[in-house]
């Protein structure tokens, strides 16, 4: 079932940057960023296989994976600013999350937030998803923005860059980066757990 919704993306993905050049590029990265699961692992393989091709040129290649991530994380931003804290002040407690957790995330973002911006854009699954909270905890947009496409642009470049060198095996990429995926998925997973026992365990203490 997973195998077969992977070859259904890939072979959109294909049609759609093969159709629209790198501008299919920018689009696709948007969806990527925009908490939308579409694989980059997939996108700038494929993407480095027409440079590889003389179709596209790396650096370009590059910049427009990291230009469409920065499109997409916008609107993620956004709606975590304007929609995500509110629904989680009022709706919160439901799934342990409280005011404390709120305060200590706008804390963390405000020390941390521009290396966990820039680090998450180097991870997949993160990477997806980062820029909801980024929004939550009211990150400052031109840092949100600057570290965004920083960080986006070498995942972009490098993935393009192994497409390349691959050649007409660039499909191979995205067998690997699905087990890291499921090593990613994991550890959120467990992250997951453990949030929810911290806190059932507070409520009975």
């Amino acid at each position: 079932m997973v195998a077969r919704l992977i070859e259904i993306l890939a072979s959109f993905i294909i049609d759609m940057i093969s159709s629209s050049g790198y501008l299919g590029i920018v689009l696709l990265m948007a969806i990527e960023s925009a908490c939308i699961p579409l694989p980059s692992e997939i996108i700038m393989p494929f993407s480095g296989y027409l440079v590889f091709r003389g179709d596209f040129e790396l650096f370009r290649v590059g910049f427009a994976g990291a230009f469409g991530c920065l499109v997409g994380s916008i609107p993620a931003y956004y709606f975590g600013l304007y929609g995500g804290r509110p629904l989680i002040e009022r709706y919160g407690k439901y799934v342990l999350i409280s005011h404390r957790d709120l305060d200590l995330a706008d804390r963390w973002f405000d020390r941390w937030g521009d290396w966990a911006i820039f680090f998450s854009r180097l991870l997949p699954v993160v990477r997806t998803f980062i820029s909801f909270p980024a929004g939550v905890a009211r990150m400052n947009f031109a840092r949100f923005v600057i570290y965004t496409f920083v960080g986006s642009f070498p995942w972009c470049l490098g993935l393009a860059y192994v497409g390349m060198k691959l050649g007409e095996n660039w499909d191979t990429l995205g067998v690997y980066f699905h087990r890291f995926d499921m090593v990613i998925g994991g550890l959120i997973a467990l992250g997951i757990i453990y949030y929810i026992w911290h806190h059932l365990k507070g409520r009975k203490g």
